[in-house]
């Protein structure tokens, strides 16, 4: 396999609701940032919620109703068929940006991140079904057949650290203030993964598949509106329908 050259690097933050990329060029310059719409976990959580409240409904006997048992394996199989296809378009997505820029793709090593037991119950319930890894590694091997390298790095304090040596300051767990503009920890943390992903690139040794579990890890998904909604300047230049 003959991989391109890369011209620009792609730092990509996957998140519960999107999959937020930063592109910087080799000069650690800003290129663009984007926004993948990622809709899969929020609907395959509404069909694990319908099984759950069926089995509360008939807590002792619903193994031995046969349609039950066929209603919730139903759900539960759809919820499946949802999560694969969402992650295989997303990556399919991330993939022709990468193209496009002709760039390398840098992702979060989140293969300790199941040993975190110290998200809340509604997290921990959202957990099993966020399909992290099943996104990294669709993309790797649709990046592969495009001769697109793709990198793992360790992404610690990506979300809290400036990318571009301006003064930070942070509105709430969701917005950040970065020098004049207000923007997401989502961008901060992508940005931060890129460059992170260009240092590797100019002589430190790259993770290039971490071995971790195939099922799910997560992030914090932000909540519903926002009062400082009106001061936000938003500076993504893509989002993707």
């Amino acid at each position: 396999m003959v991989f391109r050259e890369p011209r620009v690097v792609m730092g990509v933050d996957l998140n519960f609701n999107n999959i937020t990329y930063t592109i910087i060029d080799l000069n650690s310059e800003l290129v663009s940032i984007g926004v993948i719409p990622f809709r899969g976990l929020s609907r395959a959580l509404h069909l694990r919620k319908l099984a759950e409240d069926l089995q509360r409904k008939h807590p002792r006997n619903w193994r031995f109703l046969k349609w039950a048992r066929r209603t919730r394996a139903r759900w539960l199989s759809k919820a499946r068929n949802i999560l694969v296809d969402s992650a295989h378009r997303v990556s399919k997505k991330l993939v022709e940006v990468a193209r496009e820029y002709n760039a390398i793709i840098v992702f979060e090593d989140l293969e300790k991140i199941k040993e975190n037991n110290s998200s809340g119950r509604k997290l921990s319930w959202m957990k099993p079904l966020w399909c992290y890894r099943r996104i990294q590694e669709y993309a790797e091997y649709k990046a592969l057949i495009e001769g697109i390298k793709t990198v793992y790095v360790n992404p610690a304090k990506t979300s809290r650290r400036t990318p571009n040596d301006k003064k930070i300051k942070f509105i709430n767990y969701r917005f950040i203030q970065l020098g004049e503009v207000v923007t997401t920890r989502d961008v901060v943390a992508s940005w931060n993964l890129a460059l992170k992903g260009l240092k590797r690139m100019k002589g430190s040794r790259v993770k290039w598949s971490p071995n971790s579990p195939r099922n799910e890890a997560v992030k914090t998904r932000a909540k519903r509106g926002n009062p400082e909604a009106k001061k936000i300047l938003k500076i993504t230049t893509a989002i993707h329908k």
